[in-house]
């Protein structure tokens, strides 16, 4: 079994979504030993971000007439989309940014709609998306409604692509770091410690399948 792992946290060893996707991951191959993990990050190794609109211009130009950089382009488009349609299974560390996703995670996005957007590329597989949020952006909280990031990953992962998703959420990441949320600390150690726990689980039981 393959398994296309993407993570694209700028926070390097203190990454809050890459703790939950190695928990998941742990767990996964312990049911599954022999499991292969194809690894990308889009934090550390940013894709280019013009690459998607030279995609563009180079579906639009003959094939004969495309420049280096656009054959280029192409072939990263290619590559993965290739990734995830050779998985039998994801697990996607995507946090929020600036009220939505990341621009890694969507420069990612675009440069595999830039293929086939129709083509279902999970259809019907496994997909643990996991996503960590700093504050709280839950129904009654002073910013409900500025979550942009989970609908959109929802989106994307299970009805374009098709995927069986898992969504394991954390909240409150930065209390304890940020003094403005000192007063939601112990509120956020219940959050993590539910979200460790749900992430866990999520790898136990589609490695299980």
């Amino acid at each position: 079994m393959s398994v296309l792992r993407i993570d694209a946290s700028i926070q390097g060893p203190a990454s809050a979504s890459s703790e939950l996707a190695d928990l998941a991951e742990a767990e996964w191959s312990a049911v599954r030993p022999g499991t292969t993990f194809v690894r990308r990050h889009l934090g550390s190794s940013p894709l280019p971000a013009d690459a998607w609109a030279t995609v563009i211009h180079a579906n639009y130009t003959p094939e004969d007439q495309r420049t280096a950089e656009q054959r280029s382009a192409i072939a990263l488009s290619q590559q993965l989309i290739a990734e995830l349609r050779d998985a039998d299974a994801a697990i996607l560390a995507l946090p929020f940014y600036n009220f939505g996703v990341s621009q890694h995670v969507k420069t990612w996005v675009d440069l595999v709609l830039a293929g086939d957007p129709s083509e279902r590329l999970l259809e019907g597989k496994p997909a643990i998306v996991l996503t960590t949020r700093g504050g709280s952006y839950a129904p009654g909280s002073p910013r409900e409604g500025w979550d942009h990031n989970t609908a959109y990953l929802r989106t994307i992962v299970r009805d374009v692509w098709g995927a069986d998703l898992i969504l394991v959420e954390r909240e409150f990441t930065l209390a304890g770091v940020n003094p403005a949320l000192d007063q939601f600390i112990e509120t956020g150690q219940l959050m993590k410690k539910a979200a460790h726990e749900a992430a866990m689980q999520a790898g136990r039981t589609v490695a299980a399948r």
